[in-house]
């Protein structure tokens, strides 16, 4: 790992993830009276040992659906913001950082498509997203995992913080 990459990864205190694509692998089933994704257990794993080892975390989705307060909650999130339009993310982003007290330099976002442009541009913020995310998300990242999301990027990103800074694998 070059010594930049290492440098702003020692700097992390909080991860903030978006879901569709980056949770999941962009696929949901839509029935008559639900909508359904498909969460990857190691990633759930991988962040409920980033909760432990004292890391603040977030979500902040597009997505409307209760299920996905009911299996991030249940992993110990504990900001969890859904139903947030495209142009409302960098607001939210901005909320956390001032509650949480938190310099750009101190939050890494991983995203996968166009709606999470407006959070992740013109800031210093570390940016991350998924191998499959959309070519202009793929182009403003910092680091663009090995893994898809819903594949293990989710524990990916999460596996690079904690192990720049020695946290990983030390809570169970």
């Amino acid at each position: 790992m070059d010594l930049r990459l290492k440098s702003r990864l020692s700097k992390i205190k909080t991860l903030i993830f978006d879901v569709d694509g980056v949770f999941t692998d962009a696929t949901i089933i839509v029935t008559d009276t639900e909508v359904l994704r498909t969460f990857n257990v190691r990633d759930g794993y991988a962040l409920q040992m980033c909760i432990k080892a004292g890391y603040k975390t977030a979500v902040i989705s597009g997505g409307k659906q209760e299920s996905i307060r009911t299996r991030l909650g249940g992993l110990g999130v504990p900001e969890i913001h859904l139903c947030v339009s495209t142009d409302g993310k960098p607001q939210v982003l901005d909320d956390l950082m001032e509650k949480w007290q938190l310099e750009e330099e101190e939050v890494l976002y991983i995203g996968d498509d166009i709606p999470d442009l407006l959070l992740m541009q013109n800031r210093k913020i570390f940016k991350a997203c998924p191998a499959d995310a959309e070519p202009e998300v793929l182009a403003e990242a910092d680091y663009v995992c090995q893994k898809n999301g819903g594949a293990g990027a989710v524990r990916e990103v999460i596996e690079l913080v904690m192990k720049t800074q020695n946290t990983w694998l030390k809570q169970f």
